[in-house]
Order: C-alpha cells, then structure tokens, then sequence
C-alpha cells in the first residue's frame, strides 16, 4: 500500500497555532520532509514527538526526490517548511508534483499563514488580492515587478527581509506612488506590530527595520473623471519615468497605470534622448 503526501502548515511565529490534525499527523507519519531539519526538530520537541526528518529544500530538492518518493511506497510523509505553508513563497511545489504524478495521495492540511493574516487585519479589500512574494533583491528587478502591478485594482501582498525594507518602500513610491499600505512586523510574535499609513510615512516609522514583514498595499485607484490626459501629459510622465531609470517598456507600464492611457498610447510617446 503506498502513502500519502500530507502538505502540512506550521506556525509563523507562535506555537499554539498548529491545528491539532497538524499535531496529530506530524507525530503519525513515517517521515517529515522539512525545509530546515533544526526548526522542524524544536517544533517536534514542543509536541513529544520524534519522527524521522529528511532536509527538502531549493538546494538539494534534485537529490532528495528519489529518497523521499520510496518513502511514500513505505507509508505517509509529512512536508513541512519554516513557517507557514509549503509551496507559497517556499519549497514544495517540486515534491507535490512528482508525488501526484506518481500516483500518491496528496493532501493539505492547512494552517498558519502570513498572507491570510495580513490580509485580515490590513483594512483593505481582499475579494480579490495579488500575491507578489518576495522582491527580487535587485533594486532594477525589483522595479520591473512592481511596475508590472502597478495597475492592477487587487490589493496586493508581499513579503520582505528587513535589510531591504525600505528599498522596497521606496520602490514602490516610484512605482506605485504614495498608495497606503498595511506593514505587518512579526505576526503572531511577541513584538508584533502593524502599521497602517501611506508609503513615505512607512519610511519614515521604521527607520530601523527589525523582524519579519509582510506588506499590503491598496491596488490601483479607479480612473478620475474628467478629460484624457494630452499627448504633451503623456510625453512628460514617460520622460520622468526614464529619468528615473525605467525603460521604455517599464516605463509605458508605470504611465499606463498612473494616467489610465493604453499601454501601447504610452509607449509610443517615449521621445529618443
């Protein structure tokens, strides 16, 4: 009889959010396939439990794969991360793949989760939300994603390191304007805090970032009324766009959102230096 492949979500920060079917089942299975084998191991000290843990994570996902499908012929694997749930911003998505398509069950048994928290308490409208996950570290990349969302009326939701918070805040000022946002700081951790504001007054009260974030940010305002922004309006926000550093293409989509012209109306207002 083969197994079953349990995707199993584990708290991001305080140990009495582990459903207790998660409890269960860690302390039921044959094996656990953990991002971080050491974190894994104080969760299980926390519940009494001692099974057998294997590292899963993106540098060794290749060589660990075989291993871990001939446990599953053996019985039931658990697949855990740091925090939260596995495949969403963390490694997973490989094994759930390769499991499925060799005909093992897989199951999630879900739990904890950073973006669903956030959202929750963000004050925004989340019937509908754009998940961006981690930034590129690149500050050019980072542009290039954001400017991507930058027109979409979702809220959107992402993640980030605290060395690189305020890059990102000001990334996406450039890129999305001074929108209102939701910094959530350690969830569910003893110094959790959330702050609700516009982006430079972000900037402005985490001077210091510290701890884990996990922001939301409002999506692109409905069209003003009134006439369409002229030739010479477009002209000039695109050569403010690239004097920024935006090419033409980044560029036509940052004006695009900003003034609700087509994209390609946009792109052809870009005037050669």
């Amino acid at each position: 009889m083969s197994g079953t492949l349990y995707v199993v979500a584990t708290p991001i920060g305080n140990l009495e959010d582990l459903t207790p079917r998660a409890a269960r089942l860690l302390g039921e299975v044959l094996l656990i396939a953990a991002e971080d084998t050491r974190r894994t191991r104080k969760l299980l000290s926390h519940l009494g439990v001692s099974t057998r843990t294997m590292s899963y994570n993106q540098h060794n996902a290749r060589q660990r794969m075989p291993a871990l499908l001939n446990a599953l012929r053996e019985g039931d694997v658990a697949l855990v991360t740091d925090a939260g749930a596995p495949g969403v911003s963390d490694p997973g998505a490989g094994l759930v793949t390769e499991a499925a398509r060799a005909g093992f069950g897989v199951v999630s048994v879900p739990g904890p989760s950073a973006v669903t928290a956030a959202l929750a308490i963000a004050g925004f409208p989340a019937d509908a939300f754009h998940f961006l996950g981690f930034l590129p570290r690149t500050a050019k990349a980072r542009r290039t994603v954001l400017t991507e969302a930058s027109s979409l009326r979702a809220t959107l939701v992402l993640f980030e390191a605290p060395h690189r918070l305020l890059a990102t805040l000001a990334d996406i000022e450039e890129t999305l304007g001074d929108r209102r946002v939701a910094v959530c700081r350690e969830m569910t951790k003893a110094h959790e805090e959330v702050f609700r504001g516009t982006v430079q007054q972000a900037v402005t009260y985490f001077d210091a970032p510290r701890g884990e974030f996990t922001l939301v940010v409002e999506g692109a305002p409905d069209a003003p009324p009134g006439e369409p922004p002229s030739a010479e309006r477009i002209a000039e926000a695109m050569a403010v766009a690239r004097a920024s550093g935006l090419g033409r293409r980044d560029a036509a989509v940052q004006v695009s959102a900003q003034l609700r012209v087509p994209r390609r109306t946009a792109y052809a207002a870009w005037e050669p230096e």
